[in-house]
C-alpha cells in the first residue's frame, strides 16, 4: 500500500466537475484508490462517495493506493491531483 497527502488548491474544493474527473481517472486503474478526510473514507471510483467527503479548498486529503502497480498508480494520481485539484 502506498499513500500521499495533498492540500486541495481548487477554489471551491472537490465539487462536481473535479470529482467527475477524479472518478474517471481512478477507473483507469486496477488498483484500489481511497480518499480519506477527517476519519471518512471514499472509494475514488464512486462519484457520490467522493463528493460526500465535502472537501474544501485548503483541506488535506490522504490518498491511499493498493493493488496492482500501486507505485505507478500512486505517482499518476499524485500528478492528477497537482494538475487538477
Amino acid at each position: 500500500m502506498m499513500k500521499f497527502e495533498y492540500v486541495i488548491k481548487d477554489e471551491v474544493g472537490i465539487h462536481a466537475r473535479p470529482a467527475g474527473l477524479l472518478v474517471k481517472e481512478a477507473k483507469k486503474y486496477e488498483s484500489k484508490i481511497l480518499l480519506k478526510k477527517d476519519g471518512k473514507t471514499a472509494d475514488a471510483t464512486r462519484l457520490m462517495a467522493v463528493m460526500g467527503l465535502g472537501v474544501k479548498c485548503g483541506q488535506t486529503v490522504e490518498v491511499e493506493v493498493s493493488g496492482q502497480n500501486e507505485e505507478l498508480v500512486c505517482e499518476a494520481m499524485k500528478k492528477f491531483f497537482e494538475d487538477n485539484l
